[in-house]
Parts: structure tokens; C-alpha cells; sequence
């Protein structure tokens, strides 16, 4: 007994002598073991990539949610969005600009759109992530269609910039920030007019005032981005060239520390440039209208138009890797029989369409496609493949 009682304090001194010793030869003792993974920490050799997806004007014409409605009186768009939906998705983000109000029934076209909730669901079921509502059309059922339209969006989840309930609500969210793949990007949205509507208070809509945007970069850069993206509702319906105003602009925006522009409003594509800072080589993109993405407009070239895909890598320097675009059309139901308006790539085989479709498609191919050809500035198309099984 005596003996087992000696060896349990000879062994106890021996387990505190290392344990001693190894406090002494430790500053820090280890941290606890736990479940999670710790996060990568990243090195001076880290590459960060992001790609961004715009797409011009989101429309809806009262044939539009006709189409739409079922006879359960619920509404469908899936099948506008079916042979781009990938090509959305495939973006990190995807930004478009929502030309309609969501301010309940009745539901109405133009002048004074006002659409079902569903449109916004299907959109962003088809992959976009960020919807633009600085347009004049903003406030086509006045206030209680702006406030209705904001509330919808937040109740959705999906990130909007352009229109606010209020100061407090301005002040918080515009700029818009958004971080993403070690991006940190400001966006700033606004419009050239209402349509001759009245904002009412508290209400904001972000107008085209030079010295109230100077205010918004400003800020803009005191959040540290990696790039400053203007979305601008502008220029002059129907026009394919886009006008003084335009150019003047775009360029006092760039002066400012804008780093892309991207345009709305002619609801027919206008086009592109890649310009190169002469001093810094820093290169910047200025489009000037995207054109519709969907619509039920009929004037020519209205029912052509394209997204742009902007891909950025950061590690010591923030660049363009890549930036191209890609045409699209809008086919009409009640002359193609089919269910619902479709957005087509213009990969689509002239065999699954009938003529008045395969005519709008060659619209697209043998007048815009070369118009773009001409007048765009270093940058080029990349054709979407089409998938019969989307």
C-alpha cells in the first residue's frame, strides 16, 4: 500500500515537471479543438475572379401577363427565360434593369406599366440577382406602385437600387455595395426623368444631377471598391447612335472615378466601347444602351438585344480578364403558336422556326450584327449556344 502510494507521487511530480516545462517553452497554449474549418487565409499570390452579367430592359406589355395568366389565374414566365436561363445563372451576378412597376391588380401595359408579382419570381428564377429601378417609368402608379415595388422586391430577397422609401433607406443603401468572390463593387443607378410624375415624400428616385452624383462617387470611393459601376437610364428613344448628352456624360463620369457605365433607356441597342486610360492602362466599358431583353415591342429593332458579360481578376491590380457580348430576340405567341414570349440566342436553328420568327432573327443577324460590328470599339460578340433541351 505504502509502496503503490510512493510510485503515485513520484509519477505525478514527473507528469508536472513536463507540464512546467512546456508552459515555460510556450507562449501560447493551442486553441481548442473545434468542428469548423478554418477559412483560407489569403496570400500576396491570391487571384480573385468575378463575373458580371448585363442585360438591358425587363418589359411587360398587357400582352405579355395575358400570355402569362393560367387557368388557375396564376401567372408562368419560365417559359420566356428557358434558352438564356443558363447563360444567366452562369454569372456571379446578373444585373438588369426593371422597366415596370409591381403595384398589384389591375395590371397594365403601356404607358403606365404596372405587372404581376411572377415576373419578378421568374426573373430572378432564371438567374438574376440585382434589378435596376431608376426609369421613367419608376413611378407610373405613382406613389403607392414605387413603395409597392420596393416592398416586393425585399420581400423576395433580391438586391435593388435606383428607388427608396425613404432618406433613411437612401443613406443605407445606395451606393449599393456588393461583395462577392473578394470583389467589393459599388453600383449607382439613375434615370434622365418620370415620365412628368411627381415624387411624393419621403419617396426618393435617383434623377441625372451632376452635382448629386458627384456626392454619390464620393462616397462611392470612401467604401474601398474594386470597381464603380454607373447603371444610367439615358438618351433618346429608338436611336441607334447614342447622342451628345450621352458622350458628355460618359465622360464626366469616367472623369469622376466611375470605372463602367452601363446604359438603358432607347429600348434598341446602341454601342459599345473599351476604353484605356492613356496614363494608368486601366481599361473601362461604356455601353450605352443594351437595348430590350424582353418586351412585346414591335418597332423595328425593338425586339433585339443583348447582354454583356464583364469578367474581372484582382490580386495586386483589379483588370478586365475578358469582356464581350451576345444578341438576342423576342418572338411574338400569337404568330408562333407557342405559350409565351421566348427570349432566343441567335444560335437558334432556322429549322424550329417558322417565318416570322426566323424573320426576327435575321433582323437581328443582318442589320444590328453589323451596325455592332462597325461602331462597337474593342470589344466582340461571343454567340450563346443553343440548347434544345434547356
Amino acid at each position: 500500500m505504502q509502496k503503490t502510494y510512493i510510485s503515485l507521487v513520484i509519477l505525478l511530480a514527473f507528469a508536472l515537471a513536463i507540464s512546467c516545462k512546456q508552459n515555460k517553452n510556450t507562449e501560447t497554449p493551442p486553441p481548442p479543438e473545434t468542428d469548423t474549418i478554418a477559412e483560407e487565409v489569403p496570400t500576396k499570390d491570391t487571384t480573385y475572379r468575378i463575373s458580371l452579367l448585363f442585360a438591358g430592359d425587363l418589359m411587360q406589355h398587357e400582352d405579355q401577363f395575358k400570355f402569362a395568366l393560367k387557368d388557375d389565374g396564376s401567372y408562368d414566365y419560365s417559359e420566356c427565360f428557358q434558352y438564356v436561363k443558363h447563360e444567366i445563372e452562369s454569372a456571379d451576378i446578373a444585373v438588369a434593369n426593371f422597366e415596370t412597376t409591381l403595384a398589384g391588380p389591375p395590371y397594365h401595359g403601356y404607358p403606365n406599366f404596372c405587372s404581376p408579382d411572377k415576373f419578378l419570381v421568374d426573373c430572378m428564377a432564371a438567374g438574376f440577382d440585382i434589378m435596376l429601378t431608376a426609369n421613367n417609368h419608376t413611378c407610373d402608379r405613382r406613389q403607392a406602385g414605387l413603395e409597392r415595388t420596393i416592398r416586393v422586391m425585399d420581400s423576395v430577397g433580391i438586391q435593388h437600387l435606383g428607388t427608396y422609401l425613404d432618406t433613411a433607406s437612401f443613406e443605407q443603401n445606395h451606393p449599393l455595395l456588393v461583395e462577392k468572390n473578394g470583389f467589393r463593387i459599388a453600383m449607382l443607378n439613375y434615370t434622365y426623368a418620370i415620365n412628368g410624375a411627381k415624387v411624393h415624400s419621403p419617396n426618393i428616385v435617383n434623377r441625372i444631377d451632376t452635382a448629386k452624383i458627384s456626392i454619390d462617387i464620393k462616397k462611392a470611393k470612401s467604401m474601398e471598391p474594386d470597381a464603380i459601376i454607373a447603371f444610367m437610364h439615358w438618351g433618346i428613344e429608338y436611336m441607334l447612335e447614342p447622342d451628345i448628352s450621352q458622350k458628355k456624360l460618359a465622360d464626366w463620369l469616367f472623369n469622376k472615378g466611375v470605372t463602367h457605365i452601363i446604359g438603358s433607356h432607347p429600348h434598341i441597342v446602341e454601342p459599345i466601347e473599351i476604353r484605356t486610360d492613356s496614363i494608368t492602362g486601366e481599361k473601362h466599358i461604356l455601353a450605352y444602351s443594351l437595348g430590350n431583353f424582353i418586351s412585346n415591342s414591335t418597332r423595328q429593332g425593338t425586339y433585339c438585344g443583348m447582354t454583356i458579360r464583364l469578367n474581372l481578376e484582382k490580386d495586386s491590380t483589379v483588370r478586365i480578364s475578358n469582356c464581350d457580348y451576345s444578341l438576342y430576340f423576342v418572338t411574338h405567341p400569337p404568330i408562333n403558336g407557342h405559350k409565351q414570349f421566348r427570349i432566343y440566342p441567335t444560335t437558334v436553328p432556322d429549322s424550329l422556326l417558322n417565318f416570322h420568327e426566323a424573320y426576327r432573327k435575321h433582323i437581328t443577324l443582318d442589320t444590328i450584327r453589323p451596325f455592332l460590328i462597325e461602331k462597337n470599339k474593342g470589344i466582340f460578340e461571343r454567340e450563346i449556344e443553343f440548347s434544345a433541351n434547356e
